[in-house]
């Protein structure tokens, strides 16, 4: 998988470590300093994927994801030395498609970078019908079979599952899922989600203390993976 990743850090020492192992990976690699930067060579490169710094001087990376929201739908992973979850939550809801705390591994950074356009682009499915590993998901249907064999699943988790599924790889704050649930978001209600999400793990999962589809993303929410 190659293409090319625009890389928004203020840190030289960060830039050339993810700059060198993304292009060792294959890719085309663009870098930026500062947000005015970032946008211009995100208009004039249009690269496939941003890495973008949240703790950017002048203008700030969730001014920049604003931004490049407004005009594009070009995936974007955060980078954040911050510890506050409002920061994270924040750049998910504007529309970042994941994100990673410093400090990080590289080799990690290369596999968000792959897994996240490799969701993106997408691969050949048939519509309505979703396959993970030994899971299908019926969208259509509402049916989920794992191993051939149907798993009877409320409403709730069914659609709880679907919203997940449908976007592998990304991660959904427990807000962002009351809203793709309900409609609405119910701050007091957050933790509902992890109720559903229990009970979802003990019907799907053949050890639900060990999931492989649907994965917590501590102090954010959760996240669905297709690799097994």
């Amino acid at each position: 998988m190659t293409g090319t990743v625009l890389v928004v850090d203020d840190e030289p020492k960060i830039v050339k470590q993810a700059r060198d192992y993304l292009e060792s990976s294959g890719f085309r690699v663009a870098t930026a300093a500062d947000g005015t930067t970032a946008l211009a060579l995100a208009r004039h490169e249009r690269p496939d994927l941003v890495v973008l710094d949240l703790n950017l001087r002048g203008m700030d990376g969730l001014d920049v994801c604003r931004a490049l929201r407004r005009e594009s739908d070009v995936p974007i992973i955060m980078l954040t030395a911050r510890v506050e979850e409002t920061d994270r939550l924040i750049g998910l809801e504007l529309g970042a498609d994941d994100y990673i705390t410093k400090p990080f591994s590289p080799r990690e950074l290369v596999a968000r970078v792959r897994a996240v356009l490799r969701r993106v682009r997408g691969g050949v499915r048939q519509p309505g019908l979703i396959r993970a590993v030994d899971l299908e998901i019926d969208l259509h249907g509402h049916r989920v079979t794992r191993g051939g064999s149907e798993i009877r699943l409320t409403r709730t988790e069914f659609n709880l599952l679907a919203t997940l599924a449908q976007h592998p790889g990304q991660t959904f704050s427990r807000a962002q899922l009351l809203d793709r649930l309900h409609g609405v978001r119910f701050e007091g209600y957050d933790r509902s989600v992890d109720a559903h999400v229990k009970n979802l793990r003990r019907k799907l999962e053949i050890d639900p203390t060990e999931p492989r589809y649907v994965l917590t993303v501590y102090g954010i929410g959760y996240r669905f993976t297709d690799e097994g």
